[in-house]
């Protein structure tokens, strides 16, 4: 028996396994899309997802400048003597 699931020509994802959502935009900070876009990624058609991944690029200034900064508060250490 074959399995000809994994010779499908088929658009990879543009997943690139940085999985955080933006909260502001809703998009993934890694790949651009939204979470309904990932959900519905295995039933798009290959036209549906090139038309996808032609508009990623211009996404990415929607998160630019709004990642949060996070600031590390430095404390002394405690006392242990």
């Amino acid at each position: 028996m074959t399995d000809n699931v994994w010779k499908r020509d088929e658009i990879e994802s543009p997943c690139v396994k940085i999985c955080v959502m933006h909260a502001e935009s809703g998009l993934c900070i890694g790949c651009l899309r939204t979470r309904d876009e990932i959900a519905q990624w295995s039933r798009m058609t290959p036209d549906e997802r090139h038309s996808l991944i032609a508009e990623l690029p211009e996404r990415a200034p929607l998160l630019r400048g709004k990642r949060r900064k996070v600031r590390v508060r430095r404390t002394s250490p405690p006392d242990l003597g």
